[in-house]
């Protein structure tokens, strides 16, 4: 029984494995970011479903978008029964579905997370040719990379690398930041600001010592909006010293969703940041598009 059974499985895998070459007409995607990438670029019924994450408006900048397509939460058995020719995952993406699916005959294509603005294009287009939709991805990267141009060449002069560069502080819940080699701190670079975090030796993501921020004087504090109900983990944010610095200096309260991924979505990002460096010779408050919703 148990050889019949993987039999079958093995003959059901077939057909998936052998149009690898072929533009895929089933797209299933079970990470965030590929997501709204394959929301973006994909053809007429081309994509059939997207991660749970997609619909959650703290976490996607898509979320209307994905309530048209069906959720998934990433679990082999789940999305097997989808009978995708293509699978679009992450590289830290349920891992054991991906190499189960992998297993089974399924084509998965992985893409790394995005660490800088130029990756952005890198990925679009790596989506966009594993969904065989190399014009639309072309199309969207020529769109992406005129509005960030356009953003920097609006700069006034003076600007770096002509000017010292504005201190900012990225803090999130649990005293959380992300430093060097991250796409959030790309985007400060990109914008006239320098990362705290960067500076106190933090690569990746890492713990931003309270002490640290407060006696760093950044211009600015970049958090994010807050979870529904209670969190340990944001008691940090109103911590006395936070709130003294937080009365001194600028704070942008972003939706972290623009800042996850490496899309498009990332110019909204950009364009706040840019707005706080203008504003950045007093008080400097700036909420995004969406923000305050």
């Amino acid at each position: 029984m148990l050889r019949a059974a993987a039999c079958l499985v093995a003959c059901l895998a077939l057909p998936a494995a052998a149009e690898t070459s072929a533009v895929p007409a089933r797209v299933v995607s079970i990470n965030l970011c590929t997501d709204q990438l394959a929301m973006m670029l994909a053809g007429p019924d081309q994509l059939i479903s997207v991660s749970e994450l997609a619909s959650d408006p703290l976490a996607s900048s898509m979320p209307e978008e994905a309530a048209g397509y069906v959720q998934n939460r990433g679990g082999a058995e789940q999305v097997f029964l989808l009978k995708p020719d293509l699978v679009l995952a992450g590289t830290y993406t349920a891992r054991a579905s991906v190499d189960l699916l992998r297993r089974l005959g399924v084509r998965v294509e992985q893409v790394e997370p995005v660490t800088s603005l130029a990756g952005v294009s890198i990925q679009i287009r790596q989506v966009a040719a594993a969904m065989g939709r190399e014009a639309e991805g072309e199309a969207l990267v020529a769109e992406f990379e005129a509005a960030l141009a356009a953003l920097a060449s609006d700069l006034p002069p003076g600007e770096p690398p002509d000017q010292a560069l504005v201190p900012a502080a990225l803090y999130y819940p649990n005293g959380y930041t992300t430093g060097k080699g991250t796409l959030s701190d790309d985007v400060l670079a990109h914008t006239g600001f320098s990362n705290i975090g960067a500076s106190a030796g933090v690569t990746g993501g890492g713990i931003l010592p309270m002490e640290l921020l407060v006696m760093a004087e950044p211009a600015l504090v970049v958090t994010s909006k807050p979870y529904p109900g209670a969190s340990r983990s944001e008691e940090i944010l109103s911590h006395p010293a936070l709130t003294q610095l937080k009365g001194r200096v600028g704070v942008v309260a972003f939706s972290d969703a623009d800042w996850i991924c490496g899309t498009p979505h990332i110019l909204r990002a950009v364009a706040a940041m840019r707005a706080a460096r203008l504003s950045a010779g007093g008080v400097a408050t700036a909420q995004p598009e969406g923000a305050g919703e």
